[in-house]
């Protein structure tokens, strides 16, 4: 039996719903080969994400995407061609004991063995930018797993964006920041030199990843933020319903999206910037 908090509200999930490990594990290549294995596969060797000799540290917070994502790990480190070594982190920032709880027990039954550290990140976001906690939050989440990940003497770190944040993150940029950018699939760490950021689910759609979790009978934990859970919405819950929207008149205007990141033309854009220097197409202008 399961149980997790929150928002005022506990809901139990009784553990006859939950497939076997065996079954879940057997799921990803057979039942979810095409929407979830073989485009993990493909972001791997696309992207060049995983190397020879590489140990990387697989961040695990819980909810459906980084659980997913670790299972898909522990196959590919099984089966896979390449020789790489894993290491599993969860970072504690702050969780009621309940829902750190259910993180555990999620974990041990998919037999995914984590290592957990706290933080207490949740308190001090909340101290630091109390307005509008969940910026500060992110930054300094991120900060500390790349901490651990170097700690743990690991290259690489794998976070558990996918598809959908990839697009959703465009948009943002586009409406609200008044700039294009989007989510890269890899990047080098700022401040952590020798270490990648990598993002391997970055062609599955999350609607297949739902699919997986309901499946599997595992109940993920959500944001689980204590500082925010009270609070409104941000812009992207806006933007993920934008777009549900939008596909509601434009064919595969998701997929466009994301596409338009691989064709941005260069003599039909007003300006650019390149490591930090801003350049206007009148600079080349004859």
């Amino acid at each position: 039996m399961s149980k997790i908090a929150g928002k005022g509200c506990e809901t139990v999930i009784p553990s006859s719903d939950k497939k076997t490990l065996e079954e879940i594990e057997r799921s990803i290549i057979k039942k979810y080969r095409k929407p979830i294995w073989s485009k993990f596969i493909k972001a791997i060797k696309d992207y060049n994400l995983i190397n020879e000799g590489d140990r990387v540290a697989v961040a695990i917070s819980g909810g459906k995407d980084s659980l997913l994502m670790a299972k898909l790990f522990q196959e590919l480190h099984r089966h896979g061609n390449v020789s790489f070594e894993v290491e599993y982190i969860a970072m504690d920032p702050g969780y009621h004991p309940d829902i750190k709880e259910l993180l555990i027990e999620n974990c041990e039954y998919l037999n995914i063995p984590i290592k957990i550290f706290e933080s207490g990140i949740f308190e001090i976001a909340d101290k630091m930018a109390q307005d509008y906690p969940c910026y500060m939050c992110a930054r300094m989440r991120r900060g500390a797993l790349y901490n651990k990940t170097k700690e743990l003497g690991c290259n690489k770190l794998a976070l558990g964006h996918h598809f959908n944040d990839v697009i959703e993150t465009t948009l943002l940029n586009v409406l609200y920041a008044g700039n294009f950018k989007t989510m890269l699939p890899k990047l080098k760490a700022a401040n952590f030199e020798g270490i990648e950021l990598i993002r391997p689910l970055y062609y599955i759609e999350e609607v297949n990843i739902r699919r997986f979790i309901e499946y599997s009978g595992i109940w993920p934990l959500n944001c689980a933020c204590m500082v925010a859970a009270e609070r409104i919405g941000n812009k992207r819950y806006e933007i993920k319903d934008l777009i549900e929207e939008l596909k509601k008149n434009f064919v595969n205007v998701d997929k466009s999206i994301f596409k338009a990141a691989e064709n941005v033309n260069l003599d039909s854009i007003l300006g650019w910037q390149k490591d930090g220097e801003k350049h206007s197409y009148l600079d080349f202008y004859e």
